[in-house]
């Protein structure tokens, strides 16, 4: 198979952040596949479809014309030719993102058409069931932690940068909700595959994470 690098992890433990120097770093392509459900949504919105019609939401899925790229600003996500980065962040495809992730055939769609980013240049694969699910027989498999406490102070942290207040200790008890609501759904819960490598990036600094997987990622290809 193409070279594939998959990083999961839980929200908040900088697996996007990293995923995207590793990809910048190697030049290789990058999937963040937590964005595909919002980009399905947006394009069934765009294409004024029933949010219910299953087969028709399925066919967009099985074809989604998204690319991502990276640069000095962080990731440009593309649908249709179009920056859609800040777009799929509106609470609205938030909600039908969600609605249209419990379909069996989106579901199914979506994991041939994340596996279909694989490319002969390199991939790096940004998610929660990356090297468990998606790409299984990828040749690096990594799954970042952090400590809750600390996955908090970042997302503090970006939403103060932001000029959003927030409260620390609620964020404590959201990653940890979410963390629980993760590890135990019934489709790909999240965790490490057998054989991925453990990095808790508590104490690391995001130069010694990326510098970590790209030393990693030099002895294998």
């Amino acid at each position: 198979m193409h070279p594939v690098i998959t990083i999961d992890g839980p929200s908040g433990a900088g697996k996007g952040t990293i995923s995207q120097n590793v990809a910048r770093q190697l030049g290789w392509e990058i999937l963040d596949s937590g964005s595909l459900y919002r980009l399905t949504a947006l394009a069934v919105s765009q294409d004024g479809l029933d949010m219910t019609a299953e087969a028709a939401i399925e066919a967009v899925a099985r074809g989604l014309d998204v690319h991502f790229e990276t640069d000095s600003g962080g990731l440009k996500i593309m649908l249709r030719g179009e920056d859609v980065s800040e777009a799929i962040r509106a609470e609205d495809m938030g909600m039908k993102a969600s609605s249209i992730a419990a379909m069996p055939g989106v579901r199914a769609a979506l994991l041939e058409r994340q596996r279909a980013f694989s490319s002969v240049a390199g991939l790096v694969a940004d998610g929660r069931d990356m090297g468990t699910t998606v790409f299984p027989e990828a040749q690096l498999k990594i799954f970042m932690t952090a400590s809750c406490e600390e996955r908090a102070k970042r997302r503090h942290n970006q939403l103060k940068e932001k000029g959003i207040s927030a409260n620390l200790p609620d964020l404590v008890a959201d990653l940890a909700a979410r963390d629980e609501q993760d590890a135990n759904r019934s489709v790909s819960p999240l965790r490490p595959a057998d054989d991925a490598v453990m990095l808790d990036t508590t104490e690391m600094s995001i130069e010694q994470v990326t510098n970590k997987v790209l030393d990693l990622a030099k002895s294998i290809f």
